[in-house]
């Protein structure tokens, strides 16, 4: 068997990109906000929207929707994906958060943000048409079964006539958005306020390319 590697016994430093930006946070937004963080931290977060985006360093939803500290709260995971209501003895991060978020936070809106070209939904299609290929999702425990995921999404979204990979995946993220919504709503205190028009819920894909952003 093979034996654990010990920790390091020193921390290495942080990136020196990282320390920069903290630098640039201290010196320039931190002076601005102080009074917001001193409230915040005295009265706690008070945000509004959740927002489910994909973990791509490209699709920063504080930054697309120019954010300040304390106005969104945000879960992001591989493709954007939210998984039906499912209380077992599961580990599950983004249920836990939906819960938090309506349960404790009482946000008014939730918001399922997609982006084009997704990795992890162009990896399942490529999967998807090609099932004998192994590089199609990354080897490993775990990005696999997520995006099963998706699964009902795809079944209820047949290909098109001579449409590639490409075009189907766009669609996919698309449809996905809407499964994604469509789970929001298994969980009963999500339906119950939404029902009571307590709780809104919105879907929209951002365009990495031309930085749009469509509303579903």
């Amino acid at each position: 068997m093979t034996e654990p590697v010990p920790a390091p016994t020193h921390a290495k430093p942080l990136p020196t990109r990282l320390v920069e930006g903290y630098e640039a946070f201290r010196l320039g937004r931190l002076p601005r906000e102080h009074q917001r963080f001193v409230e915040m931290a005295r009265d706690g977060q008070k945000p509004d929207v959740m927002v489910i985006a994909c973990c791509d360093s490209r699709v920063s939803p504080e930054v697309i929707f120019d954010a300040r500290p304390g106005e969104l709260f945000v879960v992001r995971n591989v493709a954007n994906l939210v998984p039906p209501f499912a209380p077992d003895n599961g580990l599950h991060g983004v249920s836990a958060a939906l819960e938090f978020a309506v349960q404790a936070l009482r946000v008014r809106h939730i918001v399922v943000m997609g982006h084009g070209r997704c990795g992890g939904v162009h990896a399942y299609v490529k999967r998807l048409r090609n099932p004998n290929d192994s590089e199609a999702l990354s080897p490993g425990d775990f990005i696999g079964n997520w995006m099963t995921l998706i699964s009902p999404a795809a079944e209820g979204l047949p290909g098109q006539a001579g449409e590639n990979e490409h075009d189907y995946a766009e669609r996919l993220a698309r449809h996905s958005i809407r499964n994604s919504i469509e789970n929001l709503l298994t969980f009963p205190c999500i339906n119950i306020l939404h029902g009571r028009g307590k709780l809104d819920l919105h879907g929209c894909i951002f365009d990495v390319t031309t930085g749009r952003l469509e509303t579903l």
